[in-house]
């Protein structure tokens, strides 16, 4: 599943206005299943920290532990795939969804192909397609997810993060701009797109299993299972990994050298992005951090 951009957290220490909160220690896991982590070591003054995040679950899933609130208030900024406290970037969202160059899905199936995606969207998730015409066929991708999970009531990890930042008056910052993101998108050809949407609507029973075993995963916090997941050739992204995750993780720690000398920062993003040999945690280990999993439950 694809899993692309956002959001975070909160806090219960006071603040000085004058430079860093001070930093309370964090318990660390008995194992390397944790989707919390703490990176100190090289030329750190202070302790900055990872969380794996996922992006659409049922709101009564979405569960925040005493150690990741406190890795918060540890923490003076917060930085998310986007900013998505800026209100620009949701107006924004709204145009990048869609095709360049005026292509539509017409365009990308034959006849039946379309008839078929039509009829699903229609039938299944009451959405008429010709309002969707122009829109980045994985973005259609994710439209169905809801479809797949046993509740009504879903929201993002993200989401409910952003919720607690709002409430502790924290900064939130994005690593990446939309109009980034937006182009990772237009890399993948919108033909290979239009096969992944009809390929899920056709084995909707098996991704919906699929689905569900990488919520489970996820709220089990096991990043070796979550890793073999992503790495699913029926599922997983192989073709495009180095697009949708390497490049991005590679960009990230560049950034994160320069950002983690000057403050303390809470990162969140997708979980996908944490685990393999080229994920966060390695390529941080390898730029010379010391990173230690965080018990958080």
């Amino acid at each position: 599943m694809r899993g692309s951009a956002f959001l975070l957290f909160a806090s219960f220490l006071f603040i000085s206005c004058q430079g860093q909160p001070k930093q309370v220690s964090l318990p660390v896991n008995k194992d390397d299943n944790s989707l919390l982590w703490q990176i100190s070591g090289k030329d750190l003054k202070q302790k900055s920290y990872l969380f794996g995040t996922f992006h659409l679950m049922c709101r009564s899933d979405i569960q925040f532990s005493n150690q990741l609130k406190t890795a918060i208030n540890n923490a003076s900024e917060l930085y998310m795939e986007l900013d998505m406290d800026d209100p620009a970037v949701m107006l924004g969202g709204m145009m990048m969804m869609n095709m360049k160059d005026g292509k539509k899905l017409k365009d990308l199936y034959t006849p039946a192909e379309y008839e078929k995606v039509s009829s699903f969207f229609k039938d299944s998730l009451h959405m008429p397609l010709n309002f969707l015409e122009g829109v980045k066929p994985y973005f259609l991708v994710a439209m169905m997810y809801p479809k797949m999970m046993p509740c009504k009531s879903v929201s993002g990890v993200e989401e409910e993060l952003m919720k607690l930042a709002r409430q502790n008056k924290k900064e939130i910052k994005g690593l990446e701009t939309l109009e980034f993101q937006a182009a990772v998108f237009d890399t993948i050809p919108y033909e290979q797109q239009a096969k992944e949407l009809l390929k899920s609507i056709d084995s909707l029973p098996s991704y919906t299993l699929y689905f569900d075993s990488m919520v489970q995963v996820y709220k089990n916090q096991q990043l070796d299972k979550m890793e073999t997941l992503f790495n699913d050739e029926d599922f997983g992204m192989d073709e495009y990994k180095d697009i949708l995750l390497d490049d991005r993780n590679k960009n990230w720690v560049n950034q994160l050298n320069t950002i983690m000398k000057k403050e303390s920062v809470f990162v969140a993003v997708g979980a996908g992005h944490l685990v393999g040999d080229q994920g966060l945690i390695a390529l941080l280990k390898k730029e010379g951090y010391t990173l230690k999993p965080v018990l958080n439950k």
